[in-house]
């Protein structure tokens, strides 16, 4: 039986949010494909993770270990992965469609001269192709794709699944150490400014969003105040930061940060589709809007249909009462 390479994305020692979903989706895929399932750790800080990873079913698990490895590089991971995949025999190498994992599965792809299918839906296995359901344009719609060759690449799209462990995880661990030089340090990291300190937006169990309905960059103040009451963080649509109400790094959507809370809570936001392909896998949504038939209103689990600049106060009010 050959093997599937999984790509294991990790900051540091911090896993990514999607990687144990697309741990999940490569776990279906190479059982469907009767692959064995393999796990690649890049760098020595993720060595920590390995039990963790153990636990969603991998056969193997292998630590990466070069200091190119140490942080990230889309040409050292790919590398990497690229000569683990070599040394076991492997069909198929994979990531989640992150920006790093589409990054260095698109440097493999290049070096190996292979197609490679991004951000998979859907993936079923055949003798000779491959055919997938994949995210394009953001998510505004799905494409139909066949892939073949010796080697398949292929990320699967983010919150496509939900991480599921397995059990307790007797996957075997190994050190690999690839051959890596300068020409795998075209881009590396070599320095960072922190931004932002506790819960992101990406990563918000509750993200409370306003549109052009809030009216101005103070309109948000009470978006704001309802954020910090639940845990959550405020996000924003494009024409907000469009009207440089609040600065890009709030954008929800196509072209802004995706988003998968607990709950999404839309105010005063239309729901183009650019805006509701990055927040559509939120698990509850509840819409703000005075616009009974606004695409967001009509596609929400709740909606409140009204002037936000009463219904959000009074949400605060009642969220004070119940506590005191």
């Amino acid at each position: 039986m050959s093997a599937f390479v999984f790509l294991v994305e990790h900051d540091r020692g911090a896993i990514a949010e999607t990687t144990l979903g697309g741990l999940r989706a490569a776990r279906e895929v190479a059982a469907a494909a009767r692959l064995d399932l393999h796990a690649a750790i890049p760098g020595t800080s993720g060595d920590a993770l390995a039990d963790e990873v153990a636990t969603h079913g991998p056969a193997g698990i292998h630590l990466l270990h070069h200091e190119l490895l140490d942080d990230y590089g889309p040409d050292a991971w790919a590398a990497g992965a690229s000569q683990l995949a070599d040394s076991l025999g492997a069909t198929a190498v994979a990531a989640t469609g992150t920006d790093r994992g589409n990054e260095v599965l698109a440097h493999l792809a290049a070096v190996r001269d292979e197609a490679m299918v991004a951000n998979c839906l859907t993936v079923s296995v055949g003798a000779d192709a491959w055919e997938m359901t994949r995210v394009r344009w953001g998510g505004s719609l799905h494409e139909r794709s066949s892939l073949t060759g010796d080697l398949k690449l292929l990320t699967f799209a983010p919150h496509a699944r939900e991480p599921e462990p397995v059990g307790a995880g007797d996957a075997s661990t190994a050190t690999f150490t690839p051959t890596l030089d300068a020409v795998h340090a075209t881009t590396v990291v070599r320095d960072r400014t922190e931004t932002a300190a506790g819960v992101t937006l990406a990563t918000a169990p509750v993200v409370v969003s306003g549109g052009r309905g809030v009216g101005s960059a103070e309109g948000f103040a009470p978006l704001e105040a309802l954020a910090a009451r639940l845990g959550g963080v405020v996000g924003c649509s494009r024409v907000v930061t469009n009207n440089g109400w609040r600065p890009h790094s709030d954008q929800v959507g196509q072209t802004g940060t995706v988003v998968a809370p607990d709950l999404y809570i839309a105010c005063g936001i239309s729901g183009a589709v650019q805006h509701w392909v990055g927040m559509m896998n939120a698990k509850h949504v509840l819409a703000i809007n005075t616009d009974a038939q606004a695409p967001m209103v009509t596609k929400a689990d709740w909606a409140v249909v009204g002037d936000l600049e009463t219904i959000v106060p009074a949400i605060l009010a009642e969220i004070d009462r119940r506590h005191g």
